[in-house]
């Protein structure tokens, strides 16, 4: 448990009341992003912690992240919350990114970090458990968890070499920060002794939550009818291609088509437009091209198939067998290869790679990914699976061992919060049979800072 005694910085003093002077002028700062569109007049009650459903019985956990988007990298969590019977409260800071990752946990914008909002926030709510997703420090949020003596982690942190160096100049303000947090769960061992270092006493390397992210079903009745219209036809994948390689794409294709006839090719892009693009760049080049949805579910396939969307990804990964990662011969940094590899699909991919480098060296060392630098590898390495089917299978299987090694993040996670979710279970803030406490019904608690007017 954090140390009652930690000493309060003077610069987080500051901060606190310069964020209750801030929250005077609030209606203008929601005035502004309205004006541009930026946020919902509708839900601007919730951003002033005032509740717009009702809170339910039982255990129940903040978790507080930055958008719906990042929200969907932590559905392994949130299930595995749901699963034990834990009510899941998302905090968003924005309401923009996408749909609720589980369908039984709620969700409100998180409110202003300003201390009356905050309070109204916890007054309301009562979590037995507060999530803090990666490294922000919504530092009201986190007195007002002190002040209550509510369980605080972090959870999915990750700590770069050079915020940690930023964060050693402030190690002031951030030592007695990271000491009011209960528990830091990281992603890699690195960041859990950066941390350490910069004050944090309970810190633990858990994995990455994003390599517990399974696969989404898909339509077998669709699945079916592609692998009909595929036939015997060599097939393979390019995930994500930046506009940079679309050339070598095609190139490596009109390369191989002629050692492999009915060679076709699938591009899943990051949007419509860049379908648009590839679908050009191919016709001048004389290549049969078609965008899917274009054509009759009967029809022949076409050299080069483009797909629209990219929900379509894990439909192509299972009837291909073999992806490019696409962005990785660029600067872009290297398409997430987790789910393809989950599908048991061999990896090709260039050196830029990005944040997902472990587990690119990873593939590559178990012999489920192989490194390419320019259209003559590629091909080359193409050529090969395309070619020999046991070669394509080994590659297959240690593709899908290297994506099982990598996961259990979530388990980790679940196992290092076991006491704190013990006793929310045992319990709960609000009892069975209980009603959430009225909205601006606060109680006496003598460990609450004194609310401002």
């Amino acid at each position: 448990m954090r140390d009652a005694t930690v000493k309060t910085p003077l610069l987080f003093v500051l901060y606190r009341q310069a964020s209750r002077a801030a929250g005077a002028a609030y209606f203008l700062y929601f005035s502004y992003r309205t004006m541009f569109g930026r946020s919902d007049v509708s839900r601007r009650r919730e951003q002033r912690g005032e509740p717009s459903i009702e809170r339910p019985e039982g255990p129940f956990v903040l978790l507080y992240t930055v958008n719906m988007a990042r929200a969907g990298l932590l559905r392994p969590l949130i299930d595995k919350l749901a699963d034990l019977g834990i009510n899941v409260l998302l905090a968003t800071k924005t309401e923009k990114g996408g749909a609720l990752p589980n369908s039984c946990c709620l969700h409100q914008l998180a409110p202003l970090d300003v201390p009356r909002f905050v309070v109204a926030f916890f007054d309301y709510w009562q979590p037995d458990l507060v999530l803090i997703d990666g490294m922000k420090f919504p530092a009201n949020l986190i007195w007002e968890s002190n002040q209550r003596a509510i369980p605080l982690a972090l959870v999915s942190a990750h700590l770069p070499a050079r915020s940690f160096l930023r964060g050693r100049k402030f190690s002031f303000f951030m030592n007695p920060l990271l000491q009011r947090i209960d528990l830091c769960l990281t992603n890699a061992r690195s960041d859990a002794d950066r941390l350490k270092i910069l004050g944090a006493r309970n810190a633990h390397a858990t994995g990455d939550l994003i390599y517990d992210l399974t696969p989404p079903p898909i339509d077998q009745s669709m699945l079916a009818s592609l692998l009909a219209r595929i036939g015997t036809r060599p097939i393979w994948v390019v995930d994500g291609a930046h506009p940079s390689e679309d050339e070598i794409i095609l190139a490596v294709h009109r390369k191989l088509k002629h050692n492999f006839p009915g060679l076709l090719t699938v591009l899943i892009p990051e949007d419509q437009k860049r379908g648009f693009e590839i679908a050009r760049l191919a016709q001048s080049l004389k290549l049969t091209v078609r965008l899917r949805g274009s054509d009759r579910d009967r029809e022949p396939l076409p050299e080069v198939y483009i797909a629209r969307k990219r929900a379509d990804a894990g439909l192509f990964y299972r009837a291909a067998g073999i992806i490019f990662a696409g962005t990785s011969l660029s600067a872009g940094g290297g398409e997430n290869p987790l789910e393809s590899a989950c599908l048991g699909c061999a990896v090709l991919h260039g050196p830029q790679v990005g944040e997902f480098s472990e587990f690119y060296r990873a593939l590559d060392q178990a012999g489920g990914g192989a490194l390419v630098f320019d259209a003559e590898t590629l091909a080359k390495e193409l050529a090969l699976l395309l070619y020999d089917n046991a070669e394509l299978r080994a590659m297959s299987r240690a593709a899908a061992r290297v994506a099982s090694e990598f996961q259990g993040a979530s388990a980790k996670i679940i196992l290092l919060l076991k006491p704190y979710l013990a006793q929310a279970m045992v319990a709960p803030r609000i009892g069975r049979g209980e009603v959430g406490r009225p909205f601006g019904h606060s109680v006496a608690d003598p460990f609450r800072e004194p609310r401002s007017p």
